[in-house]
């Protein structure tokens, strides 16, 4: 089993960026493809942006260009910088993580990840 936190929510104006972290509770954090959702008001979740275990990586259009996803593999922590936020990014965001490689054409789906946290929420004030 392996243990998701999210860390880094909260509320910003339109415009700013914020970090979020999701630590990994696992000494396999090489081998896991990861990747953050995220659930807007009276929305479904979604996958927004991923990392495989190999470094590949992918986003959801509505992110692409303003968020990046890294990992930081010596201290198993998983990383999503948002930049240029807006209101519409407001949400709770997931972090989620699953052992080995994901196809990439699957990687923005929750289907294959089966560790999952907790969630952190972002506000974004116009």
């Amino acid at each position: 089993t392996v243990t998701l936190l999210e860390i880094g929510g909260g509320s910003v104006e339109a415009g700013k960026s914020l970090n979020l972290s999701c630590e990994a509770s696992t000494a396999s954090f090489t081998r896991y493809s990861m990747a953050w959702f995220r659930r807007a008001p009276g929305k479904e979740r979604e996958g927004i942006a991923a990392v495989a275990n190999d470094g590949a990586t992918d986003f959801a259009d509505t992110v692409k260009g303003r968020f990046t996803i890294s990992k930081d593999n010596a201290r198993n922590i998983l990383y999503l910088q948002m930049n240029s936020l807006k209101p519409e990014d407001t949400a709770q965001y997931y972090c989620a993580a699953t052992w080995g490689r994901i196809s990439d054409g699957l990687l923005l789906d929750e289907a294959p990840y089966r560790y999952w946290g907790r969630g952190t929420h972002v506000t974004v004030s116009s």
